[in-house]
């Protein structure tokens, strides 16, 4: 029988300047209506409140969990779950690259009628964009499985009934361009502010649209002082304008042969300047985790967390109450994972996901 860490909780919530104006995930804000919201049902869901101001948090409080056991045998793990989360970078593939082994993986979970789910906090390109791209790798993944930070964006944003007529300012790229547009929201910024300087002449004053209820910020390769200005503005200046993250990761995979800087960083640039801080989505927020329980009618405890990140993918898979398992095939080496530091340990790590179809043999 598998022996499963210690079960973790989570408290999530957000704080504007004004105390009195709270902003949660996964629950209604101050945007809602009374009527119930058509998107979630979370009833079930309880949050721990504390009040403070100007700030936001993810309280993590967990009990001792036992250093991770390398995985030995796969069919019981496989048998353990009905559905498999998966992130994408460094697990599937890095940048373009498909990692060996993955197809015929997936096919043997398929075959044993396992639910397959792919999310990633990669908010680049859209839920079909990104069905494009498994589609060119030659995987057979459908929209339906795939869950981007910038489907996340605009799933939020749905779930607090965010007004039709207030507009989101986006530092990002296309995927959270088309999410909001499949939404239903108006929105401004994205790719097209990337050309956009600023000329600071005596008394300059840069305008910015009163209308933005929401600045979404994502990862962006046209990042500049324009949109960080921009940003900065509609936060601090429009009342109740909210500040969020599609992720905080501080790497990301863009290409196989190195390591570049992730959202986190855009974010962390935003949060310097408002003093604020995010409203995360993505991973290891549990809003993308909360959305797919409630979806695909699925008990926790029947999901098993794949990913290659500690402070994202593990914790978000902790974070939600499901089993763990590391891949050593993207951020985090062994030595990483055995540091007397790190106190974040999954349930079982392996080297890369393929390491399934070995295990199994193994055991035969």
């Amino acid at each position: 029988m598998l022996s499963g860490a210690a079960t973790a909780s989570l408290s999530v919530f957000a704080i504007s300047q004004n105390p009195s104006k709270l902003f949660f995930l996964g629950t209604k804000s101050r945007f809602s209506s009374s009527s119930a919201n058509p998107l979630f049902s979370f009833s079930n869901l309880s949050w721990n409140i504390k009040k403070s101001c100007s700030t936001s948090r993810m309280e993590k409080s967990f009990t001792t969990r036992a250093s991770a056991q390398p995985l030995k045998n796969a069919d019981e793990l496989i048998d353990s779950v009905e559905t498999f989360i998966f992130d994408c970078d460094g697990v599937i593939w890095k940048g373009d690259k498909l990692i060996d082994g993955v197809p015929e993986t997936l096919d043997l979970l398929r075959s044993k009628g396992k639910r397959l789910v792919f999310v990633t906090n990669n908010s680049t390109k859209s839920r079909k964009q990104y069905g494009k791209k498994f589609e060119t790798l030659g995987l057979s993944v459908s929209e339906e499985e795939i869950f981007a930070s910038s489907f996340a964006a605009a799933a939020y944003l749905k779930s607090i009934d965010f007004p039709k007529d207030k507009k989101v300012y986006v530092i990002g790229e296309d995927g959270i361009l088309k999410e909001l547009e499949l939404a239903g929201f108006q929105y401004l910024g994205g790719p097209e502010d990337g050309n956009k300087k600023i000329e600071l002449k005596p008394g300059f004053l840069m305008e910015h649209d009163k209308d933005v209820g929401a600045v979404v910020v994502g990862f962006d390769r046209y990042f500049n002082y324009y949109k960080v200005q921009y940003g900065t503005l509609c936060i601090r200046e429009n009342p109740g304008c909210l500040f969020i993250a599609t992720n905080r990761d501080a790497v990301t995979h863009l290409t196989d042969a190195q390591e570049w800087a992730g959202g986190g960083s855009m974010v962390g640039a935003i949060g310097g300047s408002t003093q604020r801080e995010p409203i995360v989505v993505g991973k290891p927020s549990t809003f993308m985790m909360d959305y797919l329980a409630n979806k695909f009618g699925i008990q926790k405890s029947q999901i098993c967390m794949v990913g290659d990140r500690l402070d994202t993918d593990i914790l978000f898979g902790q974070n939600g109450g499901c089993k763990t398992l590391l891949v050593l095939s993207g951020v985090t080496s062994l030595s990483t994972l055995q540091s007397p530091n790190n106190s974040t340990q999954p349930d079982f790590y392996t080297n890369k996901i393929s390491d399934f179809l070995s295990l199994k043999a193994a055991t035969v």
